[in-house]
């Protein structure tokens, strides 16, 4: 897991060109919101290590969050093969998150 959100974020063609699951987890380091979550987030990734997370600091002026209608913070995108798949904003639930970390592609998504 990632300790720190990082200020310079890849562009949005660079996400959608990802390969395999990524989990975008957007927010700040100030954030309360974003702390509390922490824990919950690093148990979920124990358990999923083939999963790329991604911590991308957001705010004014900051297109990738804007790309992806980022309004609240922590928001957690999971991406499979660059297209968006789940969404889980102020995140409560560890077996929510795991689920989504661990969801099978549908029959319409590459696998």
């Amino acid at each position: 897991m990632n300790d720190d959100y990082t200020p310079d974020s890849p562009s949005r063609a660079e996400i959608d060109a990802l390969p395999g699951v990524t989990l975008l987890e957007f927010g700040t380091g100030w954030c309360g919101h974003c702390r509390a979550a922490q824990p919950l987030i690093g148990a979920a990734l124990a358990q999923a290590p083939a999963v790329r997370h991604l911590k991308i600091e957001d705010g004014p002026g900051r297109r990738l969050g804007r790309s992806f209608r980022v309004k609240l913070w922590p928001t957690l995108i999971v991406l499979r093969e660059g297209r968006e798949i789940a969404r889980l904003v102020r995140p409560d639930d560890p077996h929510e998150l795991a689920e989504i970390l661990h969801r099978p592609p549908s029959p319409t998504q590459s696998a």
